[in-house]
């Protein structure tokens, strides 16, 4: 499994790092540069709003069907038709909640046009999350990351056209860039039911109540978490944009550090979409959980550190780097949600391992007190300190919630603790804050940052945190078999 996990996961960052930073950086940068902070911030806070509400169309189902898959691969022919009935008909229930909702918040004419299109792409990309979770449940990985990209890839294009050729004559509106991603999203979702259809042949649409009911039972506690968890992840922006008079540009400010998190979260997405269907057929199968555990956990977190420290030692450099407004504020907002980056990569290793254990009801309650405890945090903070309120809420949160998991995944599994690990860890940790200090001695700080971040690299390898002669055998055993 290590195996199977490492290498697919080699392809998927290769396709990420090779796709993704240029859509955050060079199109979407290059959006909110263009069209301003306050449009740019409304748009940001109804995409947080209308991903709150997507449990909706989703129900859970995507999370249930790719650990059900994993294990009942033959399920694939009898589930699909089902499901697929089931995700149109949710569709039309998430619309009209997101309208009602919108309405009784005081949204207006112009954030209602913009909001009616990403609900459509809400939908494109529940649905074409569906059809890959299927894709990854029958561990056919190297298709599946094919596809992962393919939706972003089609907005470069797309957008490229709109901002770097003089068919728009030089201007542009946020307008426009929601309407390039419901293309982008459209193209993606048929080309991915192809595949599917595919292995499962003639596709035919069923909507048998009796099936809905059965599987909506199963899947509904995953539905709850991933609302759960979308509130505590998303709300930040959306309450911005309705608790103070300049949230739409506080929002916009915002999105400035969260856009790199953003980026960085990729990363852990990657891991937990590996990881969910391979921790789900081990513990079936009985196999040695806690070595998976550790080894993929030390792959992310180690990284982790790293990122997220060195981004506090440079705040303001890349907030200057990346030619922000308010660069300040933004440098301290992007400095507490890098640092929250440890508390989301903790997540993506320890909540996966429960999702895939089925401990959903524990996932649940952590999930409950991490969303009481960001919205109230929230409440307080920012009619004091704005913007710089919620990332201090979202810092506590994802603190709070990782630990929470790791606590939960220890005792539920019985997973051994490793002292001399987390003493390994703590050592790593004091290495890289003593390399970012004297990294700060150098005049050019792109020169610091990157001496920074290659010692302790260097370091991680010396110190076995990462064994790059075992990640070497796994590869060579793989390219052999």
């Amino acid at each position: 499994m290590k195996r199977k996990f490492i290498t697919n996961l080699l392809l998927l960052l290769f396709l990420n790092v090779l796709i993704k930073p240029f859509w955050i950086f060079g199109i979407d940068l290059t959006v909110q540069n263009l069209v301003g902070d306050e449009s740019y911030g409304l748009y940001f806070s109804l995409l947080n709003f209308s991903m709150i509400l997507n449990i909706l169309l989703d129900f859970g189902i995507t999370s249930y069907n790719n650990k059900n898959i994993a294990q009942h691969g033959q399920l694939l022919k009898k589930h699909i038709s089902n499901i697929v009935g089931l995700k149109f008909l949710l569709a039309g229930i998430y619309a009209v909640v997101c309208m009602v909702t919108a309405l009784i918040i005081g949204y207006k004419q112009v954030q209602l046009h913009l909001l009616a299109f990403l609900i459509l792409n809400q939908f494109l990309i529940s649905f074409t999350l569906y059809l890959r979770s299927n894709i990854s449940g029958l561990h056919l990985f190297r298709t599946d990351s094919l596809l992962s990209v393919l939706d972003r890839s089609l907005m470069i294009i797309i957008c490229s056209i709109l901002l770097f050729t003089n068919i728009t004559h030089h201007t542009f509106k946020i307008e426009w860039f929601v309407y390039s991603q419901s293309a982008a999203y459209l193209i993606a979702s048929a080309i991915t039911l192809g595949v599917v259809l595919a292995r499962t042949g003639k596709l035919k649409f069923y909507f048998d109540r009796k099936f809905f009911i059965v599987f909506l039972r199963k899947s509904y506690p995953y539905a709850l978490l991933i609302l759960l968890m979308s509130f505590y992840n998303r709300i930040d922006s959306v309450m911005l944009e309705r608790l103070l008079p300049d949230g739409k540009e506080q929002a916009g400010i915002y999105a400035h550090a969260f856009r790199l998190l953003d980026a960085v979260s990729m990363f852990g997405v990657l891991f937990a979409g590996l990881l969910l269907p391979i921790f789900a057929r081990m513990l079936k199968q009985k196999g040695d959980i806690g070595s998976m555990v550790q080894f993929s956990f030390l792959l992310l977190f180690v990284p982790a550190i790293i990122i997220s420290l060195s981004s506090g030692f440079y705040d303001k450099e890349i907030m200057l780097l990346l030619k922000y407004s308010h660069t300040e504020l933004s440098a301290s907002i992007f400095q507490l949600l890098m640092v929250s980056f440890l508390g989301i990569a903790t997540t993506y290793i320890f909540g996966t391992l429960l999702t895939a254990n089925g401990s959903i009801r524990q996932l649940n309650w952590m999930a409950v007190v991490g969303m009481g405890l960001n919205i109230g945090l929230n409440l307080i903070l920012i009619p004091h300190i704005q913007a710089l309120g919620s990332a201090w809420a979202s810092l506590a949160t994802q603190l709070f919630t990782a630990v929470a998991q790791t606590i939960l995944a220890v005792i539920i599994l019985k997973l051994n603790i490793n002292y001399r690990l987390i003493g390994k860890l703590i050592l790593f940790v004091c290495f890289v804050f003593l390399a970012g200090y004297f990294s700060r001695q150098i005049d050019t700080w792109y020169l610091g940052y990157a001496t920074m971040i290659a010692t302790s690299i260097l370091f991680a390898f010396i110190s076995r945190l990462i064994n790059l002669k075992a990640l070497a055998e796994i590869i060579r055993n793989d390219q052999q078999a």
